[in-house]
């Protein structure tokens, strides 16, 4: 049975701040303290992303925060896309939370119908072919039509809460690479789907999976 990880995050990074990083084990239940420890955990990891944007990562570290309140996050694994940047652009972060490493950098395509190299439209909707935004939680893998792939649950009503009905799913695309965005000025794009390259998804699925957060953003995000 799944225990709960509990971030408590405002406490743990604020020792964290003071103290260094932490060993995995060291991440366990505590109550929350003021809200620097987010500005504080934010800065240690743009100094590890410095081209990811405050404002995705600030979003991120709140779900973050209350989604390991709620017993929805397993593991100290913190997953970002910020979808306003190109597609020919790196936009996939995921961080060690436990010692604010970061992992992986890589690129993401989005929806066919999100956009060409940029994404500018999002939907919840079976059949609308576009990416969606907000908290996931990542789940269990499987083989399927583009091989390894993990599930993601949406977990924001009206946002994206449709996903798994959708069968938006993390998997490896051979139309995410660095030839075909040179071919065509941006990556080839899914049917919603954030697909990776097809050489890293395996590694970077097997990070995530299991009960950790993926939060994808958008500068049209409150």
């Amino acid at each position: 049975m799944m225990m709960p990880f509990r971030p408590a995050l405002p406490s743990l990074i604020l020792m964290a701040c003071l103290a260094g990083p932490l060993a995995a084990d060291d991440f366990s239940p505590a109550p929350a303290a003021p809200g620097i420890s987010l500005d504080c955990a934010e800065s240690q990891l743009l100094q590890a992303a410095p081209t990811l944007r405050p404002e995705a990562l600030r979003a991120a570290l709140r779900s973050w925060e209350r989604l390991g309140a709620e017993g929805e996050i397993a593991h100290p694994i913190l997953s970002v896309i910020d979808y306003g940047l190109p597609s020919t652009e790196k936009r996939l972060w995921v961080f060690d939370m436990s010692s604010r490493r970061l992992l992986f950098h890589e690129l993401v395509a989005h929806g066919r119908n999100s956009g060409d190299d940029v994404a500018v439209r999002f939907s919840n909707d079976e059949g609308s072919l576009m990416s969606s935004l907000g908290s996931f939680v990542t789940g269990s893998t499987y083989q399927g039509k583009n091989g390894y792939s993990l599930r993601l649950r949406g977990m924001e009503p009206g946002l994206n809460d449709r996903a798994e009905a959708r069968t938006i799913v993390m998997h490896g695309a051979p139309y995410v690479n660095d030839d075909v965005s040179r071919a065509l000025g941006r990556l080839g794009r899914s049917h919603g789907c954030p697909a990776l390259r097809p050489e890293i998804a395996h590694t970077v699925i097997d990070t995530i999976k299991d009960h950790t957060l993926l939060y994808a953003w958008h500068p049209t995000l409150p």
